[in-house]
């Protein structure tokens, strides 16, 4: 197993109950860190935290459910994390999924909520959790896309709340420094999340899960011929935030299988 170190880091997690969230929330805890994360759905949230406590104790594993962009439930879960584990070394914002329009069907109200979701899913749990990362000289690791920097036209919405996200992260690299590292994973086509939704209402049922993200993988032209795993972008993360990393502040890392096409 590819080690990190965590041992007596504390990390937090936002939409960490499934996909690349549990994916990294288990990596972390593997490495020796006591994790912090959220979701919104309740019921998943405590299935999963329930297994975690199983395989790694009730001590290291703290869960809160609430939407992120509940700005006084994310200030309370900060202080349920200093009061429970005393300090914060990794922010890992995680939550938002795309939105698959195009110019001409995306409505106000569409675009309103979706930049409201990926910039505050960003600017709420940073500023919630900045002491703490200060004290620490933490680090920030945001999940993003490719789309922030190669955009489709039937994700022109999501596109270009990416972008936005992208600038955010560049700003805070220099206003945060040298207290705090914050950088981003740029993500491709992950086998989780919408993928795995549409691989469940594919219409030939008889294709495999291989099969279909194989063939998906070549319509996309993807050079290493797969979808990425949750695994992949957790390994990413883990090293952006990771003393690995020191020196690494306001960069990107790509997890797409050579899809980029911008230098």
């Amino acid at each position: 197993m590819i080690r990190y170190d965590y041992d007596k880091s504390v990390a937090v997690v936002t939409g960490g109950s499934s996909g690349i969230g549990l994916a990294t929330v288990r990596l972390l805890l593997e490495n020796g860190a006591r994790v912090a994360f959220c979701a919104r759905n309740a019921a998943r949230l405590n299935d999963v935290a329930a297994l975690l406590r199983r395989d790694f104790g009730a001590d290291r594993v703290l869960t809160g459910a609430f939407s992120v962009l509940d700005k006084a439930a994310v200030t309370a879960f900060a202080e349920q994390v200093r009061d429970t584990f005393g300090r914060c070394d990794l922010l890992v914002n995680n939550a938002g999924q795309g939105r698959i329009s195009t110019f001409e069907t995306t409505t106000d109200d569409d675009w309103r909520a979706e930049f409201e979701l990926k910039l505050f899913s960003q600017v709420l749990p940073v500023r919630a959790f900045l002491p703490m990362l200060r004290e620490a000289q933490g680090a920030v690791v945001a999940v993003n896309s490719l789309l922030a920097y190669q955009p489709e036209p039937h994700m022109v919405c999501t596109s270009a709340a990416r972008a936005g996200v992208q600038n955010l992260l560049k700003s805070l690299s220099v206003e945060l420094a040298p207290d705090v590292r914050v950088n981003a994973v740029l993500l491709g086509l992950i086998g989780s999340g919408q993928w795995t939704r549409r691989f469940a209402e594919r219409e030939d049922q008889s294709v495999s899960r291989a099969e279909w993200y194989a063939a998906l993988a070549e319509k996309k032209g993807i050079p290493l011929a797969r979808l990425g795993e949750a695994e992949d972008a957790a390994h990413a993360i883990a090293f952006l935030g990771s003393r690995a990393a020191s020196y690494v502040t306001g960069a990107q890392l790509e997890v797409s299988g050579g899809l980029s096409r911008h230098i």
